[in-house]
């Protein structure tokens, strides 16, 4: 099993009908979590790479209704490096 995250952050705050289809994600063999940050607008999903990709996941993640605004990076941005002083 390769376990991969994936980072989206929605427009809107889900409605009850679409946080309980996003439950039913869990269902979803594949799928290993779901964790959401309400003040980030974010939702992290947790999947097995063997068995779904990045556009399998952003699929069910839309037909469960939310509303995807963009997937965001996990990787921090690297600072740029500094440049050596002039000789």
């Amino acid at each position: 099993m390769t376990t991969v995250d994936i980072l989206f952050r929605y427009a809107t705050p889900p409605t009850e009908a679409v946080a309980v289809a996003l439950a039913n994600l869990r269902e979803v063999y594949g799928i290993r979590s779901l964790r959401f940050d309400r003040e980030a607008r974010t939702l992290l999903v947790e999947y097995d790479a063997t068995r779904l990709n990045a556009a399998a996941v952003t699929k069910l993640v839309r037909q469960a209704g939310l509303q995807i605004e963009q997937e965001l990076s996990l990787i921090p941005p690297q600072p740029a490096p500094e440049e050596a002083p002039a000789a």
